[in-house]
């Protein structure tokens, strides 16, 4: 049987995400701002969760339709099955997006949903589940537009960046699914060098050595789904074990990682090893204005410091200049990508962008910045897929 989900996903990597899904064996994937709508039956649903790099979350679309008002809204979310897929004693929290909706008050139209579903539980069981706004179990998502709601149940539970590997976290990590989707628009592919120079936490290098080595990222983690009450041990348990089935073992990888703080080098070997994958990736403590590319030719994809994490602008002026020179100098035959939301960056660091490619940080706006250095004396082309934004 054919599902409705949705799957949201860091702005600016909407149709990356679609082709991924249509890999994992979804139907009819079609973007909107924030996310892909798609189609498929539970395995893909389950294959989606355990396997896309990019998706934040796999929403199961359980209902919906017209409104005008709150009480159109209590009713359709009245007359949705919700007994059949949990039990009063799963705790729910209800999570509302509203856009263009001529509702206002969004903290109302939570309350009619929640008491909505607390009511049908009530008729159809004879008692309803509790709120719980820290750890539900069941977490039920509505989005509002001009004039139609649509309901959904959560079938991931924690966010899908969240892979469950991480012991050592740093200052404003980057989130995993959007790290993915950097490496997928820098076009790295598993034989070329990777080197992430101001690597933080290793967020880049874990997620390129679980790629090179095959790992789906949601093997260490349990899925909302697994608690609902159509769900099915033993065919999840037989996709779970062609998933890891799959995989390579861990192996040493091309993948180097460099940062000028010791202690982010200690955090991202930590990682490293919590995922153990530490003997995939060479590190070493080093600053990248001083350091010597791991390999004739590669991509360097890092995210340097910016606002709140450098914190003084006068910094940033003098670092861009010489980071520029740096490139120019080391760096040829490397496509460097900068991800970074400081947009002196291109105007200091004295090179010109072969693309940019805007993205979403959370609610922060970033662009993606390639640079392809070339070796002295070779006239530099640029190259026909221009600005994104």
């Amino acid at each position: 049987m054919s599902e409705t989900f949705f799957s949201p996903v860091p702005r600016g990597l909407e149709e990356t995400l679609a082709d991924e899904l249509r890999a994992l064996g979804a139907a009819a994937p079609r973007t909107t701002p924030g996310g892909v709508e798609w189609r498929g039956d539970w395995q893909a649903c389950w294959r989606a969760n355990l396997e896309s790099r990019l998706a934040t979350r796999v929403l199961w679309r359980v209902g919906g339709g017209r409104y005008r008002n709150e009480t159109d809204i209590y009713r359709l979310a009245l007359g949705v099955g919700w007994a059949q897929w949990f039990t009063p004693d799963d705790t729910i929290r209800v999570f509302v997006t509203a856009r263009q909706s001529p509702l206002r008050s969004l903290e109302f139209i939570t309350l009619r949903i929640k008491d909505a579903v607390c009511d049908h539980f009530r008729n159809a069981r004879g008692r309803r589940p509790n709120v719980d706004t820290a750890r539900p179990a069941v977490r039920i998502h509505a989005f509002l537009n001009r004039d139609t709601l649509l309901l959904y149940l959560d079938t991931s539970g924690e966010p899908l960046y969240k892979r469950g590997i991480k012991s050592a976290m740093v200052e404003a990590p980057l989130k995993e699914n959007l790290a993915a989707g950097i490496l997928r628009l820098a076009g790295w592919r598993e034989d070329e060098a990777l080197a992430d120079p101001m690597c933080g936490s290793g967020t880049f290098l874990i997620e390129a050595a679980q790629m090179a080595l095959g790992i789906a990222p949601g093997l260490e983690r349990r899925f909302a789904f697994e608690r609902l009450r159509t769900f099915d041990a033993s065919q999840w348990a037989a996709i779970r074990g062609e998933a890891q089935a799959r995989q390579s073992p861990p192996r040493p990888l091309r993948l180097h990682g460099s940062d000028i703080a010791e202690d982010q080098v200690r955090g991202t070997r930590a990682n490293l090893a919590a995922a153990g994958l530490e003997s995939c990736v060479t590190l070493e403590c080093a600053d990248l204005l001083e350091l010597a590319p791991s390999a004739a030719g590669g991509v360097m994809v890092t995210n340097p410091p910016y606002g709140v994490r450098l914190g003084v602008a006068e910094e940033l002026t003098a670092f861009y200049p010489r980071l520029g020179d740096v490139l120019k100098q080391r760096w040829a035959n490397w496509r460097c990508h900068l991800f970074s939301a400081d947009m002196n960056l291109p105007r200091t660091i004295g090179l010109r962008a072969s693309r940019r490619t805007l993205l979403f940080n959370g609610a922060l706006e970033c662009r993606l910045f390639e640079y392809k250095i070339v070796a002295p004396g070779i006239r530099y082309q640029e190259s026909g897929n221009g600005s994104t934004g």
